[in-house]
């Protein structure tokens, strides 16, 4: 075994190599872009070089500047992670030829599945089963489109160099092949620099099933069962869980063999995976799992793979790296129970998942089930990189088991001010078809108003939010407790605009969950997602809201009145509006009644809890 590895890459996958060899003696060197340069992957390692600015093509992807900080630190082996360099057969050949090793299949093996045509033509060779569709030479429009019409609509256009969604589209009618076509070019032509294309035919309720193999330099290929990848939002993986739900034994049997096979037909060593598209109309049948592509690295979700069989996929890599067979035969796997993995990012959902930056001034993902990250809290969320913030993984006894665990975990975590996509995450892992297994890619799309609900904080949250601000000191034991024996009675809020004086004598219950107070807004944490709330006044027995009255949360001027005085109004009803702080606040009925008092007028300044309104019960 070697001394020395250097991890050529960031982030979660940075540190999780880092904690495996670290554990079995092996000296770590992290390299680190300007921008990561108090990044955990650093912090941990034994020795960090780094290899230029913030952009990876100017850092990660410099493979030079990679295996010279090898030379430089006495590193003897490079472990390529994913993404960035894990499957560039140059740099891996580059690496091999300065005398290092390279932890990780051989070029030639990455090679023989870069490019999507000649992997299929390959696989077909090898007896393993490919999706129907069109692989030939003549790129011409004419027979494309010919092809299209043989194999039957809908089709997918894939460009062969293409990955992460890119270059593909899905076509229904042949009228929009054409353009359909020249937009793939287009697009595999700009991120991969070929525009070549191939055709398939498009699967009705698709699952993404994938394969783990492991090779080594002694001959032996064998696999660690499925995975399933199904639920994807725009081609990328969302929630990875194995086995596959509704699997039989069968066609698992013949699934696995058959990704052995592809593996034995490029001298497969180390970690990789072979990936199925499967026809799931008619539930997981081996005559409809077909052969999609292969990825020659170690896939971000192994560890899923890892809690059901009770390897260490990372370690097996360095040691068949090292020379050494595969410490075990594939008769010693056996399947324990049921993984999930769910993919945190720093995205907010409710504004088409565009990424979250900034500093993490508040991050706990608690302590259940196994967390993979690559920062803490203090860390910043750069815009340069992927915004995956961590793998959040389940195990349980079986599915249920796993998804409760999961489900528990995801509504624990604490992440602010950083938005992430954990509230979605929990709507996908506790919605009824996801726990009945009625999977396919299309899972999310489907259920997208589900997942994604409109509207903002709910009537609970708000009296929530005001509790925690009148807790003292700690607002931990909030949870499900009445607390109307407080000297305040009333706190104003603000969210988004909206101002609400909340009556504390009226809250009869709390939210599960827990937030803070920092003196100038409440930040509440319920169901993996953070609410901000401005505290812009705590009210006294004076000039509180307990009887109906609307009090002026703060001094500003009133740019709207919506109601007249006898008028019924609903509870959350706007009734006025106040602008202050440059902000339009909007104060809402406190309950169903009439507004018995209307003292405000448009354009009137008035100061903090001035009286403006009340409202009476019926």
């Amino acid at each position: 075994m070697f001394d020395t590895l250097l991890i050529a890459n960031r982030g979660e996958i940075a540190c999780r190599v880092m904690r495996t060899a670290q554990a079995m003696g092996i000296r770590c060197v992290a390299v680190y872009s300007e921008a990561d340069a108090k990044a955990l992957h650093v912090r941990m390692a034994d020795e960090a070089v780094c290899i230029g600015p913030a952009a990876s093509s100017e850092s990660y992807l410099k493979g030079d500047r990679i295996i010279a900080a090898a030379k430089e630190t006495g590193a003897e082996a490079i472990h390529p992670g994913y993404g960035f360099l894990s499957e560039n057969a140059e740099f891996a050949e580059a690496v091999i030829d300065a005398g290092l090793i390279w932890v990780g299949p051989k070029p030639a093996s990455i090679r023989a599945m870069g490019l999507k045509d000649a992997a299929k033509k390959l696989m077909a060779e090898a007896g393993v089963p490919v999706t129907p569709g069109f692989m030939g030479e003549d790129q011409s429009a004419k027979t494309l489109a010919k092809e299209a019409d043989a194999i039957g609509y809908p089709v997918l256009i894939k460009a062969v160099a293409g990955g992460g969604g890119k270059g593909m589209r899905k076509v229904d009618d042949a009228k929009d092949f054409g353009d359909a076509l020249e937009s793939v070019k287009r697009e595999a032509t700009s991120s991969f620099g070929n525009d070549v294309v191939i055709l398939e035919k498009w699967i009705e309720s698709p699952r993404h099933i994938e394969v783990q193999l492991f090779g080594d330099s002694h001959g032996n290929v064998i696999h660690l069962f499925e995975r399933d990848c199904s639920l994807q939002r725009r081609h990328q993986k969302v929630i990875e869980e194995a086995p596959a739900p509704g699997m039989s034994e069968e066609t698992r049997r013949d699934v696995c063999a058959a990704a052995v096979r592809a593996g034995q037909a490029v001298n497969y060593e180390g970690a990789g995976t072979v990936e199925f598209i499967a026809d799931a109309s008619e539930g997981l049948r081996a005559d409809r799992i077909w052969f999609m592509e292969m990825n020659t690295r170690l896939q971000v979700e192994h560890p899923v793979t890892e809690e059901i069989t009770g390897v260490d996929l990372v370690e097996w890599q360095l040691r068949v790296a090292a020379g050494e067979p595969i410490p075990v035969e594939q008769d010693d796997l056996v399947i324990d129970g049921h993984a999930i993995e769910a993919r945190l990012y720093a995205e907010d959902p409710a504004t088409g998942f565009l990424p979250s930056t900034g500093r993490l001034d508040h991050f706990d993902l608690g302590d259940e089930g196994r967390i993979e990250t690559g920062v803490e809290e203090g860390d910043m969320i750069s815009p340069h990189y992927d915004p995956m913030i961590a793998k959040l993984v389940a195990w349980g006894e079986d599915r249920d088991d796993a998804i409760e665990a999961l489900a528990d975990i995801l509504d624990d975590l604490e992440v602010w001010p950083v938005k992430t996509n954990a509230g979605f995450l929990l709507r996908a892992a506790t919605h009824e078809d996801f726990v009945e297994a009625k999977l396919d890619t299309g899972f999310i799309a489907r259920h997208e108003d589900d997942l994604i609900p409109d509207g903002g904080p709910s009537d609970a949250h708000w009296q929530t939010a005001a509790m925690i601000a009148v807790a003292e000191p700690d607002p931990q034991p909030l949870a499900g407790f009445r607390l109307n024996a407080s000297p305040r009675t009333s706190v104003a809020l603000t969210h988004k605009g909206e101002t609400r004086v909340i009556d504390l004598a009226e809250v009869e219950e709390t939210l599960p969950g827990a937030g803070f107070d920092d003196g100038e807004r409440v930040v509440l944490f319920v169901g993996g997602e953070a609410t901000e709330f401005a505290l812009t006044s705590r009210g006294v027995a004076g000039a509180a809201a307990g009887d109906g009255a609307i009090l002026a949360p703060m001094p500003g001027k009133v740019t709207s009145v919506d109601v007249s005085q006898g008028e019924k109004v609903s509870k959350g009803q706007r009734l006025l509006t106040l602008e202050a702080m440059k902000m339009e606040h909007g104060l809402t009925a406190p309950f169903d009644g009439v507004v018995s008092e209307l003292t405000a007028e448009a354009g009137q300044q008035v100061q903090v809890e001035a009286l403006l309104a009340k409202v009476e019960k019926e």
